[in-house]
């Protein structure tokens, strides 16, 4: 499962898999438990793979965030999301050391690494960009 299918939704907690479409939002359902919930396209929702982390020369994606924690942590979970605001801050700065203090907050460290060991326990570990099919010419 990409990147593409997960979902944030503003007001619930932890992250969903998009399932189907409907004619008034769509369908999701819980990494968490399973369960499903009909979203209403009013809903604020994100899709992982167009979440984008603050540096001082760039956005990086958030798989590429991923990736670096994957790495760091041989494939394992990470740091508890609960962790004091320094040990985020510095945890943080190892794998983004650019990353861009006045615009990426505490919230927003916890948030990655909540999602991360949520996608980590899920066994979704692929962060690569999906391939796109090349249309041949003829």
């Amino acid at each position: 499962m990409s990147l593409d299918k997960i979902l944030s939704i503003s007001g619930k907690p932890g992250l969903y898999e998009l399932k189907a479409q409907t004619r008034n939002g769509f369908v999701a359902e819980s990494l968490a438990d399973g369960k499903r919930l009909s979203v209403s396209i009013q809903n604020n929702v994100s899709i992982l793979s167009e979440i984008a982390i603050y540096t001082f020369t760039e956005e990086v994606p958030l798989r590429e965030i991923f990736k670096r924690i994957q790495e760091k942590e041989n494939g394992e979970k990470s740091i508890s999301h609960k962790e004091s605001k320094n040990k985020l801050e510095s945890y943080f700065s190892e794998i983004l050391p650019d990353y861009d203090e006045d615009r990426v907050y505490v919230s927003d460290m916890k948030k990655v690494i909540q999602w991360y060991n949520i996608l980590q326990a899920k066994g979704i570990t692929d962060f690569n960009e999906p391939e796109e099919v090349a249309s041949e010419e003829e």
